[in-house]
């Protein structure tokens, strides 16, 4: 499969490595307003850049008839215009706030704690996510996925950065510190004990794999897609 890499920070030079590893080539490197290869040559885009470029990084390569693995955050706002502009050029595009396998379980665990604890009022919610001080971008997308979960399933309305949450708001502290590939923790607490379920990145690896088997499955398909589909995950 030809591969095109829409950022090469970090992330894409661990995405061109891992693809390297599972026999991909890649065709096209864009790194801000500089690009090497030839886009039009690959089969999948996959877009780890910056929130103020992604969007026209994905109508670049959807235009091109390129489909797309999208993982930057930070954009979310202009997500209807995207995939609404994929469904225009009858391409195929996947956002995921996180490609990690772990992360997308631990994404089903919340909700379907968030569904159980619903009953329980004297419990109230609380979150808490943990990046590297280069995250542009806070809360982080995985931290708005987790509390869009609780937010379906449960009588809260809303979440907020500021600690002085109303009792239906989900309050998210989010904390910037070195070499922190990201830690993601809910909490429940009640006046006589927590419940609290958390996971924690130990590397970039597995949002990079991820990603990579996100662009293999999205290969060749039309339409609006998310990790939900890659793991079969669907209810």
């Amino acid at each position: 499969m030809n591969i095109a890499l829409l950022g090469y920070g970090k992330m894409g030079k661990i995405i061109e490595r891992i693809a390297i590893e599972r026999g991909h080539s890649i065709v096209y490197i864009k790194q801000r307003e500089q690009s090497t290869g030839n886009l039009e040559q690959a089969d999948v885009a996959i877009d780890f850049s910056v929130p103020s470029i992604a969007v026209s990084n994905i109508k670049e390569a959807l235009t091109a008839q390129v489909p797309v693995v999208c993982g930057t955050t930070g954009w979310l706002e202009h997500y209807s215009e995207v995939a609404d502009f994929c469904k225009e050029k009858d391409s195929a595009f996947l956002y995921g706030s996180n490609f990690s396998l772990g992360v997308n379980i631990f994404f089903e665990l919340n909700d379907y704690l968030a569904k159980m604890m619903k009953n329980f009022e004297q419990y109230g919610v609380s979150m808490q996510e943990i990046h590297h001080t280069q995250k542009l971008d806070a809360p982080s997308g995985t931290a708005i996925t987790l509390a869009e979960g609780i937010l379906a399933n449960s009588s809260y309305e809303s979440w907020t950065l500021d600690p002085q949450a109303t009792d239906k708001q989900i309050h998210i502290d989010a904390v910037r510190e070195d070499q922190v590939p990201g830690t993601h923790t809910v909490r429940y607490d009640s006046s006589i004990d927590q419940i609290e379920i958390k996971h924690t990145a130990h590397n970039r690896e597995g949002f990079a794999l991820g990603a990579v088997v996100a662009a293999e499955w999205l290969k060749d398909k039309k339409g609006i897609f998310s990790m939900k589909d890659v793991l079969n995950l669907k209810k």
